[in-house]
Parts: C-alpha cells; sequence; structure tokens
C-alpha cells in the first residue's frame, strides 16, 4: 500500500526548497564580493626593505606599514581592499579601483616629504607638516594649480627662511624634495628638464607663518596626487614591487559573463545526463545538487570570501565532482537490484555499502585542496577554498540530502517492483545472495579483463612518460608571466588585431616585446611579453595608450624573477606535501602498497598533464597548478573508489595465490566500471564546458582539467588497481616461500 504522506512530505520539500532558492539567490549573488579578475583592478606584491641600515623590518613596522597603506587607499575611494602580510612581504589587492595608475603610485610612493637647501641638507621633514593639511587652490594671477601646507611651527619656519635668504643668489632657494634618495643633488637636477624635486622656490625674506605654498604643478590631476600623498602620511619603509598584476573592468565584466554561461551549459548537461541515466534517483539529484550550489554561495557569502575566476570554475568543477556522491550511491543501488533485492533493501543497503566509499573519496580530494590553498597564491587560494567548501557541502546534499528525499519515495512503496525507475531493465535481475557478490555475469564488461592486458598498459604509459621526458629535454614548458618572471601585457580589442600593427605600437613607445602572440576566439587579444620587469612610468603609458586606441585598458602583470622561483618551488613541495598526506591517510585506511600504488597513478596524471603542454607549447601559470593539484586530489578520490572495492570483495574469498588477487581485482573494475566512466563523463562535461564557452583567460586552465581527468581515469582503471596487484602478488610468494625454506 503506498503511504502517501510521505510523497506529500517530498513535495513539501521541494516547494521549500525551490521557494528558498527563488527568494534569497539574488539577494546573496549580490552580496558576494567579486574578485579583481572578475570587476577589475589589481594586485601587488611588496617587499619590504628598511629605509636605513638601523631600521629592522619586524611585525610592529609591518603593522605600521600596512595602517599607512590603508589611509591611502582610503583617498582612492576603494570599498574593502585586501592586504595582507606576508612573510616580510605586503600584499594589496584593489578590486574596482578606476584609475589603476593612480593606485600603483600612490601606494609605492613612500611620499617622505624634505626641505633641504641647494647642497641637499635637510631643513624641514614631512614630521614637521600638521597631518591632512595639504590640499589644491590656484594662483590668483596666473590661476596656476597648487598645493598648500600647514605647518606645526611658525618659528621653525622662519628661522629656516631667515638662513636660507642669507645665501648668495641663486643659492638662496628652498629646495622640496619627495622621496630623496642618497646621490640626489640638486645641483645636478636644476638644470634637466624634467628634475627629481618638486620645486626650488627664492627666499628672499623671513617667513614667520605655518602656511606653505608649493607651485610648479602642470596640472590639477598633479597637484591633487601630491596633495593626497602628503595627506596619506609618509611610508615608514621602502617598498619595491615584486608582482603585479591588473585587469580592465570591461575585460573582468566579460570574463565574468562568459563563465556564468559556461557553467550553466556544463550544469545543465549534468542534470540531463543523471536524469536520463539515473531515472527518478537522477531527479532526485537535480534538487539536491542546486540546493548544493545554493549552499556554497551561501556559505561563501556568510565567509565573506573573494569570488574569483578560477572559483567560479571551482564551483562549477565542484558539481561535477559532487555528482559523484550520488552516482557511487545510485551504483550501489543498482548493483543491489539486480542481485534480487526489494526497492527499499537495495536502497538501505547501497547506502550502508557507499558511505565509506565517498568518505575516503573526498577526504584524499580534501587533502589536496588544503596544501593548494596553504601554498596556493591570490586566485589560486580562492579555487582551493571553493573547493573544499564544495566537498563539505557535497555531504549534506549529495549524501544526506539526496538520501533524505529519495527515502522518502522508497519508504512510501511507491516505487516498489520497479526497478526500472532506478535505471534496471528485468532481464538484468538473478537472485543473488551476500556470497555471490562476485558474481558479473550480468554485468556488460563481464568478458573485459583488465588484468590479462596489464603489460599493455603498462607499455603504454611508459611510452607516454618517454615522449613526455623527451619533450620536455627538447622543448621545455612555456613557462608563464607566473614562473619566468618579467612582464606580461594582455592586449583586448572588440574588432581583430593585427601583429604586426601591435608590434608598431609597442616600437613607438620603445616596448618591444621579446614575444608577441594573437590568441581569442576572434583574433582579438594580443600578449606581450618581456623579460625585464616594465616600470610604473612605462605601464601606465601602455594603459593610456591601448585604452584611447581599444576602448579597454590593457592587463598588465610583472613578477620578479625570486618570485618566479618561489612560485616554482612552492608548486612542487605542494605536491609533494599532498602526496606525503595521502600515502599517510590510504596507509591507515587500507595498506601501505596501496598508498604507494595510489602515489604511482596520481604522478603519472599530473606528469602527463606537464608532457601534453610541453608538447603543445600551452602557457604554465598559477591555474595550471591548481588544475594539476586538483586533478592530482581527483586522481586519488577514483582511485580509492576502486581500492575500496577491491578491499570489500575481498571478504568473499581467499587471497592465497596471484590469480586469486586477479580474480578480485578484474571483478571490482567491471563492477566499478560504470561509475568511473558516469564520473568521469559529468566532471568532463563541466570542465569542457569551461573551455567551450568560457573566458579566454581559463581556458588553459579547463584544457588541464580535461587532459587530467582522462588520465586520472585510465590511471585508476589500469595503472594504480595493476601496480598494487604485481606488487601484492610478489608480497604473497614471498610469505609462500618463507614457510618453506623454514621447514627444510
Amino acid at each position: 500500500m503506498v503511504k502517501r504522506g510521505r510523497i506529500v512530505s517530498f513535495f513539501l520539500l521541494v516547494i521549500l526548497i525551490a521557494g528558498t532558492l527563488g527568494v534569497t539567490t539574488k539577494d546573496i549573488v549580490q552580496d558576494i564580493k567579486l574578485g579583481l579578475d572578475l570587476q577589475g583592478g589589481f594586485e601587488v606584491l611588496y617587499d619590504v626593505e628598511p629605509t636605513d641600515e638601523g631600521q629592522k623590518v619586524d611585525k610592529e613596522l609591518l603593522n605600521s606599514t600596512v595602517s599607512a597603506l590603508r589611509k591611502r587607499v582610503d583617498v582612492l575611494g576603494v570599498s574593502e581592499p585586501n592586504i595582507q602580510i606576508e612573510g616580510e612581504r605586503i600584499r594589496v589587492q584593489l578590486a574596482g579601483v578606476e584609475d589603476q595608475n593612480k593606485a600603483r603610485e600612490l601606494l609605492s610612493t613612500q611620499a617622505e616629504l624634505t626641505f633641504r637647501d641647494v647642497n641637499d641638507n635637510v631643513r624641514l621633514k614631512g614630521s614637521d607638516l600638521k597631518e591632512g593639511g595639504a590640499k589644491v587652490e590656484f594662483e590668483q594671477q596666473t590661476n596656476q594649480p597648487v598645493v598648500t601646507l600647514t605647518l606645526k611651527d611658525a618659528d621653525k619656519f622662519a628661522k629656516v627662511t631667515s638662513e636660507i635668504k642669507q645665501m648668495t643668489p641663486p643659492d638662496n632657494r628652498l629646495v622640496i624634495w619627495l622621496d630623496y634618495e642618497e646621490g640626489d643633488s640638486y645641483k645636478e637636477e636644476v638644470n634637466k628638464e624634467e628634475p627629481k624635486f618638486i620645486s626650488a622656490p627664492r627666499v628672499s625674506q623671513t617667513l614667520a607663518t605655518k602656511n606653505v605654498q608649493i607651485d610648479g604643478m602642470q596640472s590639477i590631476d598633479e597637484a591633487q596626487n601630491l596633495a593626497d600623498l602628503l595627506n596619506a602620511g609618509s611610508l615608514p619603509v621602502k617598498l619595491k614591487e615584486i608582482y603585479s598584476t591588473s585587469v580592465g573592468a570591461k575585460f573582468g565584466q566579460n570574463s565574468l559573463d562568459k563563465t556564468v554561461v559556461a557553467g550553466a551549459v556544463g550544469i545543465a548537461i549534468i542534470f540531463l545526463f543523471m536524469m536520463i541515466y539515473y531515472r527518478v534517483p537522477g531527479i532526485i539529484a537535480t534538487i539536491t545538487l542546486s540546493a548544493y550550489i545554493y549552499l556554497i554561495l551561501l556559505i561563501f557569502e556568510l565567509m565573506e570570501g573573494v569570488l574569483t575566476l578560477p572559483g567560479i570554475a571551482a564551483l562549477i568543477l565542484g558539481v561535477g565532482m559532487a555528482v559523484d556522491a550520488n552516482i557511487i550511491t545510485y551504483e550501489r543501488i543498482k548493483e543491489e537490484l539486480r542481485s534480487g533485492k526489494s526497492v527499499m533493501s537495495a536502497f538501505k543497503a547501497g547506502n550502508k555499502r557507499s558511505l565509506s566509499t565517498i568518505l575516503d573519496a573526498n577526504i584524499t580530494t580534501i587533502l589536496a585542496a588544503a596544501v593548494l590553498f596553504m601554498f596556493g597564491t591570490s586566485s589560486v587560494k580562492g579555487f582551493a577554498l571553493v573547493l573544499i567548501i564544495s566537498i563539505l557541502a557535497s555531504f549534506l546534499t549529495a549524501v544526506y540530502g539526496s538520501r533524505l528525499l529519495l527515502g522518502l519515495w522508497v519508504n512510501s512503496r511507491a516505487l516498489n517492483k520497479k526497478p526500472n525507475l532506478f535505471g534496471v531493465k528485468q532481464e538484468q535481475i538473478s537472485d543473488l545472495d551476500d556470497t555471490d557478490r562476485l558474481d558479473i555475469s550480468k554485468s556488460k564488461f563481464k568478458n573485459f579483463d583488465f588484468v590479462q592486458h596489464r603489460k599493455k598498459f603498462f607499455t603504454i604509459s611508459s611510452v607516454l612518460i618517454s615522449l613526455g621526458i623527451l619533450s620536455l629535454l627538447i622543448f621545455n614548458l612555456n613557462l608563464g608571466i607566473d614562473f619566468a618572471a618579467g612582464s606580461r601585457v594582455e592586449i583586448t580589442a572588440e574588432q581583430s588585431l593585427n601583429e604586426d600593427k601591435i608590434k608598431d605600437q609597442l616600437k613607438t613607445m620603445d616596448l618591444e616585446p621579446n614575444e608577441l602572440i594573437i590568441s581569442g576566439d576572434n583574433d582579438n587579444i594580443a600578449v606581450a611579453r618581456y623579460v625585464g620587469v616594465l616600470t610604473q612610468g612605462e605601464i601606465g603609458e601602455l594603459k593610456t595608450f591601448f585604452n584611447k586606441e581599444y576602448g579597454q585598458e590593457p592587463n598588465v602583470s610583472t613578477v620578479d624573477p625570486t618570485v618566479g622561483r618561489e612560485l616554482a618551488k612552492n608548486a612542487m613541495f605542494a605536491i609533494a606535501i599532498a602526496s606525503i598526506g595521502i600515502i599517510i591517510y590510504v596507509t591507515i585506511r587500507f595498506e601501505w602498497l596501496k598508498a604507494l600504488a595510489s602515489i604511482v597513478a596520481l604522478l603519472h596524471d599530473a606528469f602527463f598533464i606537464v608532457a601534453v603542454f610541453s608538447l603543445l607549447q600551452l602557457e604554465v601559470d598559477l591555474p595550471f597548478i591548481a588544475a594539476v593539484l586538483t586533478i592530482v586530489g581527483y586522481s586519488i578520490n577514483d582511485t580509492i573508489v576502486t581500492f575500496d572495492r577491491i578491499r570489500e570483495n575481498s571478504k568473499y574469498m581467499k587471497l592465497k595465490t596471484f590469480a586469486d588477487l586477479a580474480k578480485v581485482v578484474n571483478i571490482s573494475l567491471v563492477q566499478t566500471l560504470a561509475r568511473s566512466i558516469n564520473t568521469v563523463l559529468t566532471v568532463v562535461f563541466a570542465a569542457a564546458a569551461l573551455m567551450i564557452f568560457g573566458s579566454e583567460a581559463i581556458r588553459n586552465f579547463s584544457f588541464a582539467l580535461l587532459i587530467g581527468l582522462v588520465a586520472g581515469t585510465y590511471s585508476s582503471l589500469f595503472i594504480a588497481s595493476q601496480v598494487w596487484l604485481v606488487w601484492k602478488g610478489k608480497q604473497l610468494q614471498k610469505k609462500r616461500v618463507q614457510p618453506a625454506e623454514s621447514a627444510e
């Protein structure tokens, strides 16, 4: 008898979920902070250097510098800046800043104002000025912009002007310097077209006043910038820019729009696939996955996280990976149905048997994501954070949510004697008990012997790895700006760009690049790379020129050589730490041989991505590292599912010989093959949508994911379990030999 109350409860829950999503989603999305790659802005990493030999860069000094920087950011009117201390470095992220050139100059200029005589002796310092006393005014006679200052002590200024007026002309000048450096000289600068000092007015009388006027400004903007700097206060240290990247607002919005469309397409395909293949459970999955996406956005908004382009990619990819929990459960339920169990019994047994597999698989993926978060920087951290949140959220929705909703239907008895609603045909059902769990006679893959062909798979992998090593030796990697150091300028336009024309335009500014590549769907993106780091002035000139020429500011990234080396070292360190963590966990949960076999598969997949990028000479950047570490997590996830089934099946037969091991491995692979194929398909749908419809900025990232997903599935099916089989077989052989020797 059908219990209609449970069906009513199901629809009430669905209406509640749909209503909550419909009413609150828009507000949540609007409240989420967007990173600079989605709304424009720039990021800069500074090395903090002392102003003199006696100054020590300690925590107190770094905090003072951050406070001074925040005052300067306030001048820009930028809301919610992100300023972080990283060792003896300071990272500043300003999303939504309109004038990036002004922001860059305002942040890094030390703004130490000094009044000196013509012999460069200090007469007054910035500390003698009243805080916030600088303002822009206009000369009454010439209407030229000037900056007026207020001094703390009029008597001190009177003494200085009295001494200087007595000097022999033309030395009776008070020279006003901004950021005077050792070696600077008024007498050398005075005849230059653009001297480094601000102005040098003659002093002909003693001035007992607190009001000082600085003239010589060429424009209102120049005067306002100086006033802003002086009001923000001087920095207690010198800041050396070692890394920076900037994104135009228009480019960021375009990237956001494209990636959202790509996400919608990928998620729609996943939903459609689940409903067609798994029928009623597939419909449940689409409901819980919708709640899953909502939950991630809600958590991210409550955490006040900053959503970046890779973060959105992680969200979309997370949907594909979250489906895995549903697929593992649904495939186990289908297995129980094929063994002749009722729908209710199959539901209970399938959920029970799948939980430990899901737990093990996701914990190993979290390990990789956590390492990525610890050692990543900027947008890579955002990617890792969303991935971690995604995995945790999937436990609430894809595991418990799906069980609750599907359980209402199962317990209502409306699905009794209807295995076809779970995707199981009547002819696939056999009456088997738990002792017959190794029976695969009804499987469509029953004739495929994975173990028999292991040497072929090992050979294929060996050949591919050898080709990869050869490619690396011949072509090396096409290191992007994040690792190669130097500068990268990305010029974007609405129309197609001509390589020769761009080169000529750069040549007019004396900025000929070492490399220029035209890319984009319509050849509308030009990427210029420079071995050396561009100066602030050169970056400003580039932005002004191309903004005027094509209506969009170019995106500029610069990396100091030391940062490039550190990034490469951290990437290798991250993979090593992730591998160690995975070995420890898998050893505890399974055995050390399975842990080592998992790492072999993991390194196989990571190297395969590197080899493909070397062969195709695709650019290797920070998002690429995020992709590699994601595949590390995915690869181990897939491998753990297979090993979990091997462990489970090992309970049903004695493993005394290599043949016994081979049988268990082959049966386990056949039983999990449908799950492996379906899981990789759903994640491939998401990654392919990102690559085809997503932003150009994450195209290489998406391609790396696609390659890695295929390699990860291949290694979990054909490498990891077979490697373990060979090692375990040798271990068994040793155990048999040792007792025989003892008997003699």
